[in-house]
């Protein structure tokens, strides 16, 4: 993650402790091991600054050192954050076992995600059984917000001063005919969302992948979430999506609220 002007800028925001937040943003889903110079390419930071913030992020105990390979790996304190963050999402309890049938009655993956700066997070993910036809994603994993269904449902509930902010920073990152095409994508799944309840991406993030999503708002306005379906195009058809998938995904959302409700 690189640290923009901006931010810096602002005389609330703590320059340093941003870094460090940077910097261990830096280590993606499957990728163990990451020296000074590799993490000073990612954060566009200066190696002296990322040597001292390694070595403090270290000495608190959210990153390791290996010596064999002279590089970082996360430390036992990130995942402690991990494991409280998802523990008070209690609306996972409830949903799993829904999300498990859900994926085995489509042959596809029906996973949970939550936004990440520009990006969208899988907080949970349950895939159908039939191994041929499934994607393989990991919790942890990081998708486009403004290309994927799950991304596009949760800029269609966002609060609307988050939204704009969301909407510029996409289009700052994009080319302006890539723009163009983004935006009636996201324009699209707004409608798509008002006169149906869900959000479609038919290739979109990626020509062999449909999916479709729905957003779920908790009560208290936090944590806003997208519960997601997702598969190979050849599997997941649109009409199929349009006539029973996508109806199906609103009804999972609607009975992991009631079931959340009543705990």
């Amino acid at each position: 993650m690189k640290m923009t002007s901006e931010l810096e800028k602002d005389r609330q925001f703590v320059t340093a402790l941003g870094r460090g937040l940077a910097v261990l943003r830096c280590f993606k889903t499957g990728e163990r091991y990451l020296g000074n110079q590799e993490i000073a390419k990612r954060t566009s930071l200066p190696k002296p600054t990322v040597s001292r913030l390694t070595y403090t992020l270290t000495t608190l105990g959210y990153l390791n050192y290996s010596k064999n390979f002279g590089k970082y790996y996360l430390g036992a304190s990130v995942l402690s954050l991990s494991a409280s963050f998802l523990s008070s999402l209690d609306v996972l309890q409830v949903a799993r076992t829904l999300m498990q049938e859900m994926a085995d009655y489509s042959h596809a993956s029906v996973s949970v995600g939550g936004r990440d700066h520009l990006t969208m997070v899988y907080i949970e993910n349950c895939s159908s059984s039939d191994s041929m036809v499934t994607l393989r994603i990991e919790v942890g994993e990081r998708i486009p917000i403004e290309t994927t269904s799950m991304g596009r449902a949760y800029l269609s509930v966002c609060p609307e001063e988050e939204r704009n902010y969301l909407m510029d920073q996409i289009r700052i990152r994009h080319k302006p005919d890539e723009w163009t095409k983004i935006k009636a994508g996201i324009e699209q799944a707004f409608r798509d969302y008002q006169d149906k309840g869900y959000c479609l991406s038919l290739g979109d993030w990626s020509k062999d992948v449909h999916g479709v999503a729905v957003p779920w708002v908790p009560r208290d306005g936090s944590n806003i979430l997208s519960f997601n379906l997702a598969g190979p195009a050849f599997v997941l058809r649109r009409n199929m999506i349009e006539d029973d998938l996508g109806p199906r995904m609103i009804n999972l959302v609607r009975n992991v609220e009631n079931a959340r409700s009543r705990t």
